[in-house]
């Protein structure tokens, strides 16, 4: 199946990265496949990330730059995002975090090829100094809304969907999880979700990082799936425990 080298969309939320925004614009700078929008977000940062992303948008048209009011968090910033993208495919990239140079491309090509509307792929950890951790995340073949419940197995800056199977959907306004409840209402309407089995983006692990406060999260969990999805408080409680299961026993390989 031949595609038609559709504009792909690239979302990212930036909040003091300065340390990293130039490393992630320069990775999406890299991609084979040039048909591409990157709409980047800036939360108030007080560091000069803010200017670094201007710098990069005047030397190419193809990056947007736009600023919050005030400082919102990432679901304000990845929201706004979404309300400006033109693209047929979306894709989402934090600012600290890096992709392979084919990712968009081989991605494109798997969703053509397979006719799916939601894809993910494999990936693996790095450090601040962009250092590889040996830790490389596994992914299922398939995935279902079902199916996500019970594990958030995909990384953001891995997921792409088809733009018409969203139109409508946008993050729930909590701290934490955000991406994941984006998703599951987008999986929610997806008619087919697979995911590629090749590592093609890197997560950078931060120790100043929100992801990391795993205790932090449980609370935004509980309001995630009971509040904004209504969940009775027992089927919380069961999917949390599958969460963290297969978290621990399922999720990482180890890299030689």
């Amino acid at each position: 199946m031949q595609r038609n080298n559709p504009l792909i969309s690239i979302v990212t939320p930036n909040y003091n990265c300065s340390s990293f925004i130039a490393e992630t614009i320069e990775s999406v700078f890299g991609q084979t496949y040039r048909n591409w929008e990157m709409i980047i977000v800036d939360d108030c940062s007080t560091d000069g990330s803010y200017e670094i992303a201007l710098e990069y948008a005047k030397r190419d048209s193809r990056i947007k730059v736009l600023k919050n009011e005030k400082n919102s968090g990432a679901a304000v910033s990845r929201n706004l995002a979404l309300n400006m993208v033109q693209g047929e495919y979306i894709s989402f990239l934090d600012s600290d975090d890096l992709w392979e140079r084919e990712k968009l491309e081989k991605q494109l090509d798997f969703m053509v090829n397979n006719n799916c509307d939601f894809s993910y792929t494999i990936y693996d950890l790095i450090d601040e100094e962009s250092k590889k951790m040996n830790k490389e995340v596994r992914i299922p073949k398939k995935l279902s809304y079902l199916k996500y419940l019970h594990h958030c197995y995909t990384g953001c800056l891995t997921v792409m969907y088809k733009k018409e199977i969203a139109n409508d959907i946008r993050s729930f306004l909590i701290k934490n999880n955000n991406d994941y409840g984006l998703f599951l209402q987008v999986l929610k309407k997806s008619k087919k979700a697979l995911g590629l089995q090749s590592n093609l983006a890197h997560y950078r692990i931060r120790k100043s990082g929100i992801s990391r406060k795993k205790l932090g999260k449980i609370k935004p969990y509980f309001q995630l799936m009971h509040d904004n999805l209504g969940f009775p408080y027992i089927l919380v409680c069961w999917f949390l425990f599958t969460n963290i299961l297969i978290g621990k026993t399922w999720k990482y390989k180890k890299l030689k």
